[in-house]
């Protein structure tokens, strides 16, 4: 078996309640995952990508662009129990989860979440985060937030507006109505991105837990690792993802695609 310390899995499922074939729709007149794909490929710490799959039929379109692609069992309740099963079959150290659905993300975020772990053998997780730019945003609750410690470790990720700006709450009458007087707090304000880079043992590890009580509350698996007292680097990058989860982003995805 052919040792590679770092490899990208990138988990596509097809069957997905809200938009059933997504991983296949056509961008640019390509299938989305193989935009996903090449962009991982483009990161030259990474030694190899593969996507986890689901469906044959992504599959075939991933080899027949003379990428990799591996199928894993229908019934995971996660992208990472797909991107788990993955790696548990590779001799890897260091995995990054690449989200099947970003087909703008920059391979500069990717490389950024990666080198915490290249740089310190004593880390077991890393993530980024982005800027926060609409008041819409801090109170949406499909937006995740995160805040950190002083050394950009997680303190904790919620769907609810954290940090809570009490003092400007209170002088304005609602969080809403607080942000919209001073923009400055938004910029206390980050969104979590689904990007993850793991040590493979902790990957594993982690898979085996059950949920824990904060993840089931806040319906986010990350709080499991924070539960069991993993650190988990947060990386700030200033560019925005654009995750496709709707026909109305694949819409604007397609728009900025199209962009000369």
């Amino acid at each position: 078996m052919t040792h590679h310390r770092v490899v990208a899995v990138i988990p596509a499922r097809y069957a997905s309640h809200r938009f059933p074939g997504k991983p296949l729709v056509e961008i640019g007149g390509r299938p989305m995952i193989l935009h996903v794909y090449e962009r991982a490929c483009r990161v030259s710490q990474i030694e190899r990508v593969l996507v986890a799959t689901d469906d044959p039929r992504i599959a075939e379109v991933v080899r027949r662009a003379g990428g990799e692609a591996v199928l894993t069992s229908p019934h995971h309740r996660s992208g990472t129990e797909r991107v788990a099963e993955a790696a548990a079959a590779l001799e890897a150290e260091i995995i990054v989860n690449v989200q099947g659905d970003e087909p703008l993300i920059e391979p500069t975020v990717i490389a950024a979440a990666l080198e915490p772990l290249l740089t310190d053998s004593c880390l077991q997780m890393a993530t980024t985060s982005e800027p926060i730019e609409s008041v819409e945003e801090v109170l949406n609750p499909n937006v995740v937030k995160v805040i950190t410690d002083r050394e950009g470790f997680a303190l904790y990720f919620s769907r609810q507006p954290i940090p809570w700006p009490r003092e400007a709450v209170r002088a304005a009458g609602s969080l809403e109505a607080a942000l919209r007087a001073d923009r400055s707090l938004l910029a206390r304000y980050r969104r979590h991105t689904g990007l993850y880079v793991y040590r493979n043992e902790l990957l594993q590890q982690f898979t085996t837990w059950p949920p824990t009580p904060l993840e089931e509350s806040e319906q986010l698996e990350q709080l499991r690792a924070l539960e069991h007292g993993v650190r988990i680097k947060v990386v700030p990058v200033p560019t925005r993802s654009i995750g496709v989860d709707t026909p109305e982003d694949l819409e604007r995805v397609r728009a900025l695609m199209m962009r000369p």
